[in-house]
This record gives structure tokens, C-alpha cells and sequence, in this order.
């Protein structure tokens, strides 16, 4: 608590209580005149008071975003991230606004912290408000500015490696709640917060052991908050879905031969084939995208990542030998809108043929449906009153949601969603690039205090939301 003195008015000041004591000349005045003074020192108290609240507003901003700088410094990025020092910054942020606070160590090393603000009616639905602690790596001559000095420069801008990828969201949601709490808002639902590991390298020793864990089933989730992406313009941009990613490697096979040699059905010649296939579906699926008829998350998209053949020799290959073997590798991206069954059959008929000498096989192939046998996605319509929150409460701080989307990459929601949850994928940054593991990663501290208004007015809503007081509400109006 600190005070203040302004010429005989003391003033106490712990950030939301104020206790102001009159001029002690009021208490000493003739009665004739104590209204006089009184209405003096009124308007004397709403001038002192309009001065401290603009003083502890600057310093508050100014407070959040060195919290802020201080997470963006701890170096999280992969393949060796420093998970203790920022697990143990986000239990003290957490203790500083009385939440309690649970450490959880599926696989040594990689702690998740769990955080917890208690509901009146615990018998609710909860709503987990997820995000994960690791980035990816910086090439860091590259960067204007160190990536892990969270620099702030002229405009406002802080440069840092997870600024917008995501530890600004973790640390919105902690500086959300702690306005509530100072606001005096008390949560209806209990609101909890995970920081999990591991989610830049795929999640499966983070979010997936946590979803699959008996810890979560306790903690009856009814929605899911999770990461999306920076908006170019100025609606912000919310997630439904995200695609699936498979990661297809194709093998041809074919007898070798001296490099003058012109024969059928070699090795090259097969894979040289499929790779043309392949690419002839990638640009019809880019020309939905370029002519607007569909965004990024909607196509199936095709990248090839490798190409390995030929015989090695000292100085490099042997040049008069055609190899025997050629792989080509592609990491495909597929909607939950897509037909699964429909490539599954392209890649064995058209991409890797059998009668071609061609093998393929999967490193990676996440299924778009859940465990139910549904599409992996959130329904964005009056069936789902989480997304009809999410829009309201944002509408409610005069701010717009653009379409919902689905994720054009992969985050750990999609681990939510595969145990049939709703989770939608927000992150308010617009008027913003979209940076994630770009060089030069930033984020506006304007644009970041302004996205915790975003959350407080979300986490209010959805903490606040009771579906049978809505449903009495929705019949009154008919």
C-alpha cells in the first residue's frame, strides 16, 4: 500500500481501494460554514483522485508489459528450453494474484504448470485456457535485436522470440484474471490456466499426455482456449479447426543402369512422375487460394521437403549410374473438411503406384476425425454458446471477429478437440504481420495491453456463463 500526501489530503492507494480523508479544516469549521468547505473539498478530492488514477494507470502499464519482457527473456527455445526458470516465473505470477498453482511432470524435465481459479458452483463445466512455454529457435544475427532481450524500440514495438508466438496469450490470460480479481469479479465456472511444454516439437510429451491424463478428466473441461494467429487487418481472427498434418514419404524402385543407357521404368523415372502428379494437385489446391475462393486452412496443402537419390561417391555422386532408389518426401496439411478417404486413395493410385514399382508409407498421419468418428472441429454456430460468447464479448469492447477460420498449421488444441471438447484458437494481435517463427518477431505493447482487455470481457463471459439462466433468458425474449 502506498500513500500519498496532497496538502492536508491523505490518500491511500492499493490499486482498486481508496480511502480519502477530508481536509482537516472541515472537521474544524463552524457549522454555518462546513457546507462551503465541504463542497470545496469535494471537488479538491475528484482533482486529486483524477491525478492518482492517471499515475497508477501509467505505472500499472508500464508494470505489465516489464512482466511481460521478463517472460519473453527466459529462454525457452527448442531443442533445449529453459522449462524450470519460466515454470517457476509462472507460479509466482500466479501467487502474487492468490490463484492456486499445481505442477505436473508426465516426462522428466517438462513440467506443465496448472493453474486454478476456484468457481462458485463447481459442478459446472471449467474453461482451460491453454498455452505452451517453448519456441522455436532464432538465427540470432539475423535479428534486428536480440531475441531474448525483449527490446522495446521507438514505436512501441517488442522484439522477441514468442511475442506473438505465444507467450504474449499466456501471460494475457494471467493479466486478464488479475483484473477480475481486482475488479472484484468472482467466477461462477472455475477458470483454469495450463502451461505446457513441448508444443513447437509436436506436443506429445505436453498437451497430449496432459489431455489423456487422469488429471484433466478431474478437471471437467468444458471449453477450450488455445493459440491462433496475428490478423494483418482489423478484425481479429478466431479458429475453429486446424489441419491435420501427414507426413508422406514415396519410394520408387527400378534396375540400375549405365547413365547413357535409355530404358523404361527407372528408379528416377518413377519418382520423377509422382513428384509431377503431386505438384499439378498442389497448384490447383494454391489457385482455390489465390483466387480468394478459399483461405489457406481450407485447401489441402503439398510441400515437398526432400529428394534423395543417386550413388555417393568422394567428390559427390557417380555420374554414370542410374540409381536404383529415389525417395521424395511431402509434408501434407488436411482439412477436417477434406475428404480423408478420397487422398488416402490418390496417393496409392496416382502418387505411388504399385504397378510403377512404388512404395509409400507415413511418418506422421493424424486422423481428421475424432474419437467419436466426427470431423476434429468446433461447431462456430447458435449450437455452440462458447463461440456465441467469444463474439459477444468481443463485440462488447467495440471490437470484430473476422470468418471463422481453421488453423492453416498444427497447435495443441487439436488434442482437446479429439476427445470431442469444443476449443477455439484466438490470440488478439491485429493491425499486426503475422511473424511466428519469422525473424524479427514483435508485437506492439499497445497491441498487447489491448488484447488484455480482449480477454478480460472473454474470461468474464465464459466465467460467468450459466446455459440454464441463458436458455430462460432466450424463451423470455420468444
Amino acid at each position: 500500500m502506498s500513500e500519498r500526501e496532497f496538502e492536508g489530503t491523505t490518500v491511500y492507494s492499493d490499486r482498486m481501494q481508496l480511502q480519502l480523508y477530508a481536509h482537516p479544516a472541515v472537521a474544524e469549521a463552524p457549522t454555518a460554514r462546513s457546507s462551503r468547505y465541504s463542497m470545496g473539498t469535494f471537488f479538491y478530492a475528484l482533482f486529486i483522485l483524477s491525478l492518482l488514477f492517471s499515475t497508477v494507470g501509467a505505472d500499472d502499464d508500464s508494470s505489465i508489459v516489464s512482466r511481460f519482457q521478463r517472460y519473453l527473456q527466459i529462454n525457452t527455445a527448442q531443442p533445449n528450453p529453459n522449462y524450470y526458470e519460466a515454470a517457476d516465473f509462472i507460479v509466482s505470477q500466479a501467487q502474487s494474484i492468490s490463484l492456486h498453482s499445481q505442477t505436473l511432470e508426465f516426462v522428466k524435465g517438462k513440467p506443465i504448470v496448472l493453474l486454478k481459479w476456484p468457481g462458485s458452483n463447481p459442478n459446472l463445466p471449467s474453461i482451460l485456457l491453454n498455452s505452451h512455454t517453448d519456441v522455436v529457435p532464432a538465427e540470432h544475427h539475423k535479428w534486428t535485436h536480440p531475441p531474448f532481450d525483449a527490446h522495446v524500440d521507438g514505436n512501441g514495438d517488442i522484439y522477441a522470440r514468442g511475442s506473438q508466438d505465444m507467450k504474449c496469450v499466456g501471460l494475457q490470460y494471467l493479466e486478464a484474471i488479475r483484473r477480475l480479481k481486482s475488479s472484484g469479479f468472482q467466477p461462477l465456472r472455475t477458470v483454469y490456466l495450463s502451461f505446457v511444454p513441448d508444443e513447437e516439437i509436436g506436443g506429445h510429451d505436453g498437451a497430449e499426455k496432459f489431455a489423456d491424463s487422469d488429471e484433466f478428466k478431474k478437471m471437467n473441461v468444458g471449453i477450450v482456449l488455445d493459440e491462433g494467429l496475428a490478423s494483418p487487418n482489423e478484425n481479429y481472427r478466431a479458429f475453429y479447426a486446424e489441419r491435420s498434418p501427414w507426413w508422406l514419404v514415396i519410394r520408387a524402385t527400378g534396375a540400375p543402369g549405365h547413365g547413357a543407357k535409355l530404358y523404361d521404368n527407372t528408379a528416377m523415372e518413377n519418382i520423377l512422375k509422382s513428384i509431377e502428379s503431386v505438384r499439378r494437385f498442389r497448384a490447383a489446391q494454391f489457385d482455390l487460394v489465390k483466387s480468394g475462393l478459399k483461405s489457406e486452412g481450407e485447401v489441402i496443402s503439398v510441400n515437398m521437403v526432400f529428394l534423395k537419390a543417386g550413388t555417393p561417391s568422394p567428390t559427390g555422386f557417380v555420374m554414370n549410374l542410374q540409381p536404383s532408389e529415389a525417395e521424395a518426401g511431402f509434408d501434407i496439411r488436411i482439412p477436417p473438411t477434406a475428404d480423408q478417404v478420397s487422398l488416402e486413395k490418390r496417393i496409392a493410385e496416382e502418387w505411388a503406384p504399385a504397378s510403377r514399382n512404388m512404395t509409400f508409407e507415413f511418418k506422421q498421419k493424424v486422423s481428421v476425425y475424432d474419437k467419436f468418428g466426427k470431423p476434429v472441429l468446433t461447431a462456430t454456430d447458435s449450437s455452440n454458446p462458447w463461440w456465441t460468447l467469444l463474439e459477444e464479448a468481443v463485440k462488447k469492447v467495440n471490437e470484430k471477429l473476422g470468418r471463422p477460420e481453421i488453423f492453416p498449421a498444427s497447435t495443441d488444441a487439436r488434442y482437446f478437440r479429439q476427445l470431442g471438447l469444443p476449443a477455439i484458437g484466438f490470440s488478439p494481435m491485429k493491425n499486426t504481420p503475422i511473424l511466428l517463427h519469422d525473424h524479427n518477431e514483435f508485437l506492439n505493447q499497445a497491441e498487447y495491453l489491448r488484447g488484455i482487455e480482449i480477454y478480460e470481457s472473454i474470461i468474464k463471459a465464459y466465467a460467468s456463463f450459466n446455459e440454464h439462466t441463458r436458455d430462460e433468458d432466450r424463451k423470455e425474449e420468444l
